[in-house]
C-alpha cells in the first residue's frame, strides 16, 4: 500500500503546524487526501494554507494550555467524528548555559514540549484507542544524547520519549501505534525562535540552514514511519551512530558533542 492509499480519509492532528516540520507534514498529509487538523498559535498562517479546503480544520492552539488541547480534540471530533493520528510536533528550543539560565526558560520548554504532548495525548487517547490509531512524538537526537547549552530542550525531549514509550507498553494489546520520531538537524524556524538565558528569542540560527535536512524530506520520513507503524525512527546517520556509540563509549560521545557545539557560531562555550 502506498502512502496516498494509506492516509486517504484519515483524520490527522498536527501540532506546531504553522511552520517547519509541522507545516510540511500537514501539506503532505493533505496531498494524500487525509483530513488534517492544523494546530498552532498562528491561526492566520494556517488559514492561508487551508485556503477554504473542507478537509482542513485550523484551530488556534497553545499546547502549553491544557484547555486549548482539550478544545483542539473536541473541535476535531465535532468536525470529522474521529481521530486516527496525533502528531505531537509543537516545540520550542533554547541556547544558554545552565549556570546563566533563568529557570523560567526550562519551565517554558517543559510546558510546550512535554506538557503539550501530555495534554494532547490525554484528550485524544480515547479516540485513538477506538480507531486503533497512532500517536507520534517528534523529539530529537537530543532526546537520546544530551546537547550542552540546551538543558531544557534535552530534558523535555528525554521526557517525551519516556512518556510515549510507557504509553506504548500500557496499550501493547490495544492496537495503539506509538512512534517516537527523532530527526537530526532539520531546516526550520526553531533555532531563530530558541530562547536565550533571559527567555528572549535568539532571533538567529547558529547553523547553515540550507545544509540541513529539509522539512519536506523529514515529513516524508514521518509518513513512511506511520504507514509502517514503526515504534521508533532516528533519521540521520550521525544520529544513529551517536545513539549506538553512546551505549558503549558515553565519555567519547560527551567529548565529541562538546567539540561540535563549541564550533557553533557564538557558542556559549567561547
Amino acid at each position: 500500500m502506498n502512502n496516498a492509499a494509506y492516509f486517504k480519509d484519515k483524520v490527522i492532528i498536527v501540532t506546531g503546524a504553522s511552520s517547519g516540520i509541522g507545516l510540511a507534514s500537514a501539506r503532505l498529509f493533505i496531498s494524500y487526501g487525509a483530513r488534517v487538523v492544523m494546530a498552532a498559535r498562528s491561526l492566520e498562517k494556517m488559514e492561508a494554507e487551508a485556503a477554504g479546503n473542507d478537509n482542513v480544520l485550523c484551530v488556534r492552539t497553545d499546547v502549553s494550555l491544557e484547555e486549548d488541547c482539550r478544545r483542539l480534540v473536541e473541535e476535531t471530533v465535532a468536525r470529522f467524528g474521529r481521530i486516527d493520528i496525533l502528531v505531537n510536533n509543537a516545540g520550542l528550543s533554547m541556547r544558554a548555559m545552565f549556570k546563566d539560565l533563568d529557570l523560567k526558560v526550562i519551565r517554558r520548554l517543559m510546558d510546550v514540549n512535554f506538557w503539550g504532548t501530555v495534554y494532547c495525548t490525554k484528550y485524544a487517547l480515547p479516540y485513538l484507542l477506538e480507531s486503533k490509531g497512532q500517536v507520534v512524538g517528534v523529539i530529537s537526537i537530543a532526546g537520546y544524547s544530551a546537547l550542552p547549552a540546551r538543558t531544557g530542550y534535552s530534558a523535555s525531549k528525554f521526557a517525551i520519549r519516556g512518556f510515549l514509550d510507557t504509553i506504548r507498553i500500557e496499550h501493547l494489546k490495544d492496537g495503539l501505534g506509538v512512534l517516537v520520531f527523532a530527526p537530526g538537524y532539520t531546516e526550520s524556524n526553531v533555532r531563530n525562535a530558541a530562547l536565550t538565558a533571559d527567555g528572549s528569542a535568539q532571533g538567529k540560527t547558529p547553523l547553515n540552514e540550507e545544509k540541513l535536512m529539509s522539512a519536506e524530506r523529514c515529513a516524508k520520513n514521518l509518513a513512511r514511519g506511520l504507514r509502517l507503524r514503526r515504534s521508533e525512527m532516528i533519521l540521520s546517520p550521525l544520529g544513529r551512530i551517536t545513539v549506538a556509540v553512546r551505549k558503549v563509549f558515553p565519555w567519547f560521545v560527551d567529548w565529541l558533542t562538546y567539540r561540535f557545539i563549541a564550533r557553533e557560531a557564538d557558542s556559549p562555550f567561547k
